[in-house]
């Protein structure tokens, strides 16, 4: 995955994130609406021919960005645990 900034503002980030498609955009922007956000949203232009954007619109998108990862990473953690309890 490579990640680059396309619009870099101190309460909006857009990002293009190489290598990647619905899956992790969907989490993501799910994700960074359970935190303080204006807009958190993605896009893909075109399947074949473009790479996926993500915009973050919020106090600190930066921020909200790695929370919404770390959320996904836990709830992660807590399914394998559940899976393996079974």
């Amino acid at each position: 995955m490579k990640l680059t900034v396309l619009e870099k503002k101190k309460d909006k980030w857009k990002i293009e994130v190489d290598g990647e498609d619905h899956t992790l955009l969907n989490l993501l922007t799910e994700n960074a609406w359970k935190g303080k956000v204006k807009q958190a949203s993605y896009m893909i232009k075109h399947p074949q021919l473009s790479k996926p954007e993500i915009t973050v619109i919020g106090p600190n998108p930066k921020k909200i960005l790695a929370d919404a990862a770390q959320r996904i990473i836990d709830d992660s953690g807590a399914f394998q645990r559940e899976i393996k309890r079974k």
